[in-house]
């Protein structure tokens, strides 16, 4: 099956849907955040939930649209290799975590043996999703966590919000149309410029970090929020879908939604590792 996206027209309704939808998200999502950073044990468990959440959702989504034939198999064994990577992630235990993401990618490998087409796709769902969700326990863990995890979500938000009003106000020659349409070189710097001043707003605000030092983090995470938007364009054209799912008025499925950060997520864990030895200051 191939599928051809095309391009759409800019409408309020499905702007408001997608405010409404971000609003939600993000109010949840910043809650989560706060909370974390509260001296009590219980309060990181909200965080922790939201992850592991996040994580079935794009499990279950990546299961129907890359092994339609092997789904409910595929999502199990994907989400059972999340949940467990992102507890060990949790708990401190990076080393078995990272052994968990290649055990539970050969997991499902072997609950889609059946369909043998598919197990290769299946099992990338966990390289793609378990490592982004562990390099996030692993980020707000760290020290500034809270404040780190805030500039990533602010970052990639700013950066799709800048790229989606910057994009449909000036038009212009598209980005990359063979795979997704919508989007033109305008949206790309507009999301980049916001995706700067977002972190710099962050850093002033609440982190003990160089401004010149958040706006190259930002320049890079917006970069790397945008690739992580055209990689799965691409794996959508591979599959022959438009959205990832439905669970989310006016964006699709969530992985629609968190393909950015989940590239991001790296660029910052990179940036904080930067940081912590002393190299920006």
């Amino acid at each position: 099956m191939t599928f051809l996206p095309q391009a759409k027209t800019f409408d309020w309704k499905n702007f408001a849907a997608r405010a409404t939808s971000a609003v939600i998200l993000a109010s949840s999502a910043l809650w989560a955040v706060w909370a974390f950073g509260w001296p009590a044990p219980l309060w990181r468990l909200p965080f922790l939930l939201m992850v592991c959440v996040g994580g079935v959702l794009l499990s279950m989504e990546w299961a129907s649209m890359a092994t339609p034939h092997a789904a409910r198999s595929a999502a199990i064994a994907t989400s059972a290799a999340v949940i467990v990577v992102i507890c060990l992630a949790f708990t401190g235990r990076y080393g078995l975590a990272w052994l968990g993401v290649v055990l539970g990618a050969l997991g499902v490998v072997g609950a889609t043996r059946r369909h043998a087409a598919h197990a290769i796709d299946g099992a990338y769902g966990v390289f793609y999703i378990a490592p982004a969700c562990l390099v996030l326990m692993w980020l707000i863990e760290t020290a500034q966590g809270p404040g780190w995890t805030l500039m990533l979500f602010a970052v990639t938000w700013a950066a799709d919000i800048g790229a989606f009003l910057v994009g449909n106000a000036l038009k212009g020659p598209k980005l990359w149309p063979k795979f997704s349409p919508n989007k033109t070189w305008t949206g790309f710097f507009g999301g980049l410029a916001a995706s700067v001043i977002a972190s710099v707003a962050v850093a002033a605000w609440s982190m003990k970090l160089s401004l010149i030092g958040a706006g190259f983090i930002g320049l890079f995470g917006g970069l790397a929020t945008m690739a992580g938007d055209l990689w799965e364009s691409v794996l959508k054209r591979r599959f022959g879908v438009k959205d990832s799912g439905d669970l989310i008025p006016g964006h699709g499925g969530l992985l629609d939604r968190v393909d950015g950060l989940m590239f991001a997520v790296m660029v910052f864990a990179l940036a904080r590792l930067v940081v912590h030895w002393g190299w920006a200051h």
